[in-house]
């Protein structure tokens, strides 16, 4: 019965021309090529079942054509059976490039034929033919990465620096020694100290030695204004990145024995371990284009004596590696909360930094989580860097909601400035075009008088003044080229402005749907439909500023919440309050400040 089910999905043409020429193997060509060998492997393939992807003034050295990626993801919807295209290059330029991209193909089942070779795997022979095709793009794989690890123990003999972002500590520096790989003379370098920085690198191990924590590493690092080369401050994945990288490792006996423990393969004598230079691992990381970087696993790493300064005694870096393995299961996690709404958007008003909500496990009187939003470097800080108030989350997203639904009245301040910048656009719209038709006719002109000297050309041949002419024809032909120039930009500008007119519209239009729809939206779609008008919203531990899209900075009226309220014992009053000033409150759903 499985053979009688019929197959419903599409035969696809693919078709390439590099450059186009008009001739020769053009895309239409290609396409009645490929239709007239569709009618012999399917002869009850009809028009409607034939879809057609072309891709014009492409190259087929690499896979970024637009219509070949989408003919892949049609691939991987299941919509096509078959790929026709004129040549197998004009798919891909070899056979052991598409044996590897076939494998898509083989996974749903869809067949490949060229309408001029003899590739074909809806028959068993084609079906062989790239198998084979396969197992030699196999090999050549395999024979690549032979060679590049065998590049690896060349470059680990010489333990040289191989480019890149170097690590914090050490800069790049050229050598007059030269390396040879491939068979090719290269340029050597090596890592050289840069005091300041390697200094920090010493303190990051040392405070996490002691205190077994990147938090307070990074707390105090951020105390004391320690910023990285960059003028940023250390963040808790960077500094566990440094105290990692087994380049600040001095190469001594604790070093030697750790790398032979954990199986790792050493390209350097015993005795080359000698207590002062560092360690360089090579075939540490994975790295694939749009991926983020992946280290491998220590046994497969290649370590070798750089011809760096090392800077961390073996027995540190190794007791630094157990703590962090240790502090695994106790990874930081971010405060998060289901509710918040303000997320992204809240700034603090005193550092500037992003305010991210903080869930507790009280309920207020409506029976919502208490949640509070919480100024990043006041946290990382502890408080020295930054004393932001937190605020009520509840209150905050509540007032905040609200003053985005008095937005969409005909008489709010934001809505008269729409209505302004409108103006503002049609005006400017009215000066561009008395811009644009004076310059076409200065363009016209310049025409007309290029004509008539190409005229006066014609008549007086082998003249004297020809040459006067022609000069003077370029220069017309220069200034025409500026007009256009001109013109187009002018052109560009009225027709954003046309956009920008539209979406004013429509953001007016969209703000009366939202103050309509808001209390029906989940808490998703309030995020996102709140992400529509709000640019930013600066808490200042008072008041909340609203910074909305559409206009200059404009802030809308500030939102006031409540005052600070004492003696707040009674949990059955407003539960939305500000923290008490009161030493042991302990009765009422307000969050303290600190």
């Amino acid at each position: 019965m499985k053979n009688n089910i019929v197959d419903n999905r599409k035969v696809a043409i693919y078709s390439r021309k590099s450059k186009f020429t008009g001739k020769g193997e053009s895309i239409a060509n290609q396409i009645e090529i490929c239709k007239a060998k569709i009618k012999l492997v399917f002869p009850d393939c009809i028009e409607d079942e034939i879809i057609i992807y072309e891709d014009e003034g492409f190259s087929g050295g690499n896979t970024n054509r637009p219509q070949f990626k989408k003919m892949m993801q049609d691939i991987k919807n299941n919509k096509l059976k078959a790929v026709i295209s004129y040549r197998l290059d004009r798919i891909s330029r070899n056979v052991a490039d598409f044996a590897n991209m076939y494998e898509e193909f083989r996974h749903m089942n869809v067949s490949y034929i060229s309408a001029t070779e003899s590739y074909d795997t809806s028959t068993p022979s084609g079906v062989a033919m790239m198998s084979m095709a396969t197992v030699f793009a196999q090999l050549e794989r395999e024979t690549i990465a032979e060679r590049i690890r065998d590049n690896m123990y060349e470059l680990a003999k010489t333990g040289r620096w191989l480019g890149g972002i170097t690590p914090t500590g050490y800069k790049s520096a050229e050598t007059v020694e030269r390396i040879t790989i491939d068979g090719k003379l290269r340029k050597a370098y090596m890592l050289e100290l840069v005091d300041e920085e390697a200094e920090t690198v010493k303190l990051i191990y040392k405070l996490f030695l002691q205190t077994n924590s990147l938090t307070k590493v990074e707390t105090y690092l951020i105390q004391n204004q320690i910023l990285s080369r960059n003028g940023k401050y250390f963040s808790r994945f960077t500094i566990k990145l440094i105290l990692n990288n087994p380049v600040y490792l001095v190469a001594d006996e604790d070093a030697y024995n750790y790398f032979r423990e954990q199986d790792i393969e050493i390209y350097s004598d015993r005795d080359k371990f000698d207590g002062k230079h560092g360690i360089m691992a090579y075939n540490k990381t994975i790295q694939t284009v749009g991926k983020a970087v992946q280290v491998r696993d220590m046994s497969e790493w290649i370590v070798a004596i750089g011809k760096h300064t090392g800077l961390v005694k073996g027995k540190d870096w190794i007791k630094a590696q157990e703590l962090l393995l240790q502090n695994r299961s106790k990874a930081y996690r971010k405060p998060k909360s289901n509710v918040a709404l303000l997320s992204g958007l809240l700034y603090c008003g005193d550092c500037g930094s992003f305010m991210r909500p903080k869930l507790t496990k009280r309920l207020n009187a409506d029976g919502e989580h208490i949640y509070t939003y919480l100024c990043e470097m006041k946290e990382k800080s502890r408080m020295h860097n930054c004393k932001m108030k937190n605020p009520n989350g509840n209150t905050l997203d509540r007032a905040v909601c609200e003053e985005i639904k008095k937005l969409a009245e005909d008489e709010s301040e934001f809505i008269k400035c729409l209505e302004k910048a409108k103006k503002e656009f049609i005006g400017n719209n009215d000066e561009l075009t008395k811009q644009i038709i004076k310059l076409e006719e200065k363009k016209n002109d310049t025409d007309k008088e290029i004509r008539s000297l190409v005229d006066t050309l014609a008549k007086n041949n082998g003249n004297v003044a020809v040459e006067y002419v022609m000069q003077r024809i370029e220069e017309l032909h220069e200034v025409k080229t500026k007009l256009e120039e001109q013109i187009e930009v002018l052109n560009t500008q009225l027709n954003s402005h046309t956009l920008s007119d539209k979406e004013y519209d429509t953001l007016k239009e969209q703000l009366r749907s939202f103050a309509n729809t808001f209390e029906l939206m989940g808490v998703e779609e309030k995020r996102a439909a709140m992400r529509v008008f709000i640019r930013k919203i600066v808490w200042d531990g008072k008041e909340v500023h609203l910074y909305l899209f559409g206009s200059k900075e404009y802030d809308t009226q500030k939102i006031e919440l409540p005052d600070f309220e004492p003696n707040c014992k009674d949990s059955k009053r407003n539960p939305y309050v500000f923290p008490s000033t009161e030493e042991n409150c302990t009765g009422c759903f307000c969050q303290r400040t600190n």
